[in-house]
């Protein structure tokens, strides 16, 4: 009777390691992702359209976690509650400077280029304000105050003899609230992202005054990075998903119209409003590859060393992983 307690012991012992074995490869093969709302077409189909993406659900899951902005995802990462997120290039600068963030730029999703939108700021038709320089004890509306717009803005005011910090007043407002808070009079001069400038443009009465586009014709606005030790520790993991990601972004681009029903679930905004900018010529420039532009971050980065929001020079370099970046297939 012994015997048999004892080997049951080791049965049960066995299957419990089993299980629990079992459990440690399931969490270890399922990755924590923030998002955000506008501009992840290439996230937005893994999320929406899983069955697309023959690894999804198979090889590794995803737990999809939405933030309302890039800073709290930046603050996720550093705390180990995201292994990959949405990133602005300042975000993710201010965490490594000042919150010890070690990871790796792994794609991009949107920037710009020539002939592409390019984020601005606009007047009334009828308003006296012509240049920049007329700018002067003006009021302008910025989504918020440290963006990541905010240092190429600065370099252009500069430019027109203008300092940001004392000849103009800046008020936060949300990209959602800007047209209004130009047309009721609140501000002089509102800044200006999509789709709310399409919205704007439709109705007529305003007028672009000047775009970041002025200042650096290649801006990176979001790309997706990685916590480093979380690559370290599961490349095959971090491969699975990265190669997705390319693939998202191939898959965005090459069926418009399908994509135009993945943001509208996602977003909510009707079709027939995306249907005006969404992956045409007045949208932001997206890569096939979704590869990240590193020469452009690198040069963000140093204006942001310009212009006092980053304390010290940042080297992209140390962002770039030799083998884990977009585009993978």
């Amino acid at each position: 009777m012994k015997r048999i307690l004892a080997k049951g012991g080791v049965v049960a012992t066995l299957a419990l390691s089993v299980v629990l074995g079992a459990s440690a490869v399931h969490a270890q093969q399922t990755i924590k992702v923030g998002w955000t709302i506008p501009a992840e077409e290439s996230k937005y189909w893994m999320m929406k359209r899983p069955q697309e993406f023959p690894d999804i659900g198979k090889a590794y899951n995803i737990e999809w976690v939405q933030f309302q902005g890039t800073a709290p995802m930046t603050q996720a990462l550093a705390a180990g509650a995201l292994d990959c997120a949405t990133q602005s290039p300042l975000a993710l600068a201010q965490g490594t400077v000042s919150g010890g963030l070690k990871a790796y730029i792994v794609a991009q999703h949107v920037f710009e280029k020539p002939g592409s939108f390019s984020v601005y700021w606009a007047v009334k038709d009828d308003s006296p304000i012509k240049t920049i320089a007329d700018l002067k004890g003006k009021t302008l509306s910025i989504n918020t105050l440290g963006s990541g717009i905010y240092g190429p803005m600065a370099i252009l005011l500069k430019q027109a003899g203008l300092d940001a910090a004392k000849d103009v007043k800046l008020v936060e407002v949300g990209f959602a609230l800007s047209e209004e808070g130009l047309r009721s009079g609140r501000v002089d001069s509102a800044v200006m992202n999509q789709p709310f400038a399409a919205r704007m443009e439709a109705k007529g009465g305003t007028r672009k005054l000047f775009s970041l586009s002025q200042q650096q014709p290649n801006i990176v606005h979001i790309l997706e990075a990685c916590r480093a030790d979380f690559i370290d520790k599961s490349p095959d993991l971090a491969k699975l998903y990265v190669r997705d990601l390319t693939l998202g972004m191939q898959k965005a681009l090459a069926n418009r119209e399908e994509t135009l029903k993945v943001v509208n679930e996602v977003m909510k905004a009707p079709i027939p409003v995306l249907e005006t900018y969404l992956l045409r010529d007045n949208d932001f420039a997206r890569d096939p590859g979704a590869a990240p532009n590193f020469t452009a971050i690198q040069q963000m980065l140093d204006v942001y060393v310009e212009t006092g929001m980053l304390p010290k020079k940042v080297d992209v370099s140390a962002w770039k992983h030799p083998t884990i970046v977009a585009p993978l297939k």
